[in-house]
């Protein structure tokens, strides 16, 4: 078995374990916070992603790439040198932080100490971003497999023994869910960076070479700044659209508590359930960025083929019962959270969002290997335009609603999918029907 499919393979055994914990989760969730509370819960997570990307500033990718492209005497060398970048990366975003966040006003619906949440996340994402690109560029899988696994864990275990042992009012159960969210990425942070400093003595001790420390930031930079951009991009877009759709909703004559309690559903039940086979898609991903990035280096051209018709095959082959099943069993699926017939019709017309995004992870992560982060970052933009365009004139429209966002989401994640796909097959000499048609370039 190749070192991909078993990187995939482990991460997607983990993976499936740990989404079965979110499911759980998003259960307790939704019956201690309700409607409105599981709304606000889904609207603030973009805003939290946000602050992720900005901490991590995409350095598991770049590492992940590098490690994976250099040989082990180099190791050593980068990874002291991106720790000493990390240091003062994290300086100045937390000085930022802590100067931006008390006056945006997004958090005044919340608890007064949400907002210093997110200080503390900066640093924990921030270095333990090192150790995760490190393990990725190695292909040590299993570790980033236990360290996704255990963020689901703690925050399931937390959470249930708090609401089911205390009685909390809407505002403290909506902290308490927050506060243990960032919790559990500080457990994952230990477990990491413990893992990580052991290998790093032992290198320390074996044959190394020594680096110049601007190559290896301008490496690094290469690789992270436009891969920042793009999840930068995505994660304004993420943090619009919860607003961008209650906005189209009130147009079109639906109430504001009556929009935030539809979002509510769509995004803590439909998109929950929809998007639980998506630890594949994720696992894939990740499995195929070094992979991607080694065969480029070596320009094997046969290797590059190769990994995207069985990635593109397994996506398909699971992906296609996927669907299936969810539109089968949308209202069984949905009872489980609420008895809302609106939810299984949201999670129904959803099943061309659900199906082209599993496509999506593994054409980004190809995308990047191939150095067409720039290619992926243009594609975003362009399906975001045509997709919030037609989730806003739809959805605003009285006798569309919800469905016409729905419509509107649905064009856009197919428009990103052929814009990817098609990339990927002229760049390594490939047909649309994954075929070879030319040689690699």
């Amino acid at each position: 078995m190749s070192s991909f499919a078993k990187g995939a393979l482990l991460l997607a055994l983990a993976a499936f374990f740990g989404e079965c914990l979110e499911f759980l989760l998003n259960m307790i969730l939704a019956k201690e916070l309700g409607e409105h509370g599981m709304g606000m819960y889904m609207q603030l997570l973009p805003v939290i992603f946000f602050v992720v990307v900005i901490s991590s500033l995409e350095l598991p990718v770049s590492i992940s790439k590098f490690v994976a492209e250099q040989k082990k005497e180099y190791h050593y060398s980068m990874l002291r040198h991106a720790l000493r970048f990390v240091y003062k990366l994290t300086g100045m975003i937390l000085i930022v932080v802590l100067v931006i966040l008390p006056f945006l006003p997004i958090f005044s619906a919340y608890h007064p100490l949400v907002r210093y949440l997110l200080f503390l996340l900066v640093p924990i994402v921030s270095f333990s971003s090192i150790a995760r690109g490190y393990f990725m560029g190695v292909q040590q899988m299993e570790k980033i497999a236990i360290s996704n696994f255990l963020r689901k864990a703690v925050q399931l275990i937390v959470l249930y023994l708090l609401f089911q042992g205390l009685s909390f009012n809407e505002s403290s159960a909506l902290f308490i869910a927050l506060a243990v969210l960032i919790g559990s990425e500080a457990v994952v942070f230990f477990y990491l960076f413990a893992q990580y400093l052991l290998q790093y003595r032992m290198m320390k001790q074996v044959t190394h070479h020594d680096m110049d420390g601007r190559d290896v930031h301008k490496a690094l930079m290469s690789v992270s700044v436009p891969t920042t951009a793009l999840r930068i991009f995505n994660a304004i877009t993420n943090a619009i659209q919860p607003f961008l759709i209650k906005g189209a909703l009130v147009v079109s004559g639906a109430g504001g508590v009556m929009a935030t309690e539809q979002y509510g559903l769509l995004a803590g039940v439909a998109m929950s359930i929809g998007f639980f086979p998506a630890f594949l898609s994720h696992s894939i991903m990740v499995a195929l960025l070094p992979n991607v990035s080694e065969a480029y280096a070596k320009q094997d051209g046969e290797r590059l083929r190769s990994l995207l018709q069985q990635s593109m095959w397994v996506t398909f082959l699971y992906g296609i019962p996927a669907v299936y099943l969810m539109y089968w069993f949308a209202e069984p699926l949905t009872h489980l959270f609420f008895q809302s017939p609106e939810a299984s019709l949201y999670l129904k017309l959803l099943w061309p969002y659900f199906l082209f995004h599993f496509f999506i992870h593994p054409l980004q992560a190809y995308l990047i290997g191939l150095g067409l982060v720039k290619d992926a970052f243009y594609h975003s933009v362009w399906s975001h335009i045509v997709s919030f365009l037609m989730m806003y004139i739809l959805g605003s429209m009285s006798q569309f609603q919800m469905t016409g966002v729905i419509l509107g989401m649905n064009m856009g994640i197919i428009l990103l999918f052929l814009l990817h796909y098609v990339t990927i097959c002229r760049k390594i000499g490939l047909s649309l029907f994954l075929l070879s048609s030319s040689r690699f370039t």
